[in-house]
């Protein structure tokens, strides 16, 4: 299905991109791309053209949809994160006496 295409089927299915992003939780950024490729993946494409249907039908999917409580997934290791000092670091470069090994001793 093409990106037109799917537009399309949104507005069949009587829901924005924005709104359908939310309701299955994939980005809006996500969808957004597919514009560049020119073509939605088979799945995104069955999703539309499933709701464009359900709402020819007068079958309230979003009720449907939102009964799963889908969760949004994230990439782990992306975006900024909470930066913790790293004790075992820490530690390491001192001495058991509690002096830092970097330092010359002056004895």
């Amino acid at each position: 299905m093409t990106f037109v295409e799917f537009k399309k089927t949104l507005l069949d299915a009587d829901i924005s991109l924005p709104k359908f992003s939310r309701l299955i939780k994939v980005s809006d950024k996500n969808l957004q791309a597919y514009k560049k490729k020119g073509e939605v993946p088979n799945t995104i494409a069955v999703i539309a053209k499933s709701f464009a249907e359900f709402h020819r039908l007068e079958v309230d999917y979003r009720e449907l949809v939102e009964s799963l409580d889908l969760k949004a997934k994230t990439k782990k290791g992306v975006g900024f994160a909470k930066k913790t000092a790293d004790k075992s670091t820490e530690k390491s470069s001192e001495k058991p006496d509690g002096k830092d090994k970097k330092k010359d001793p002056v004895e």
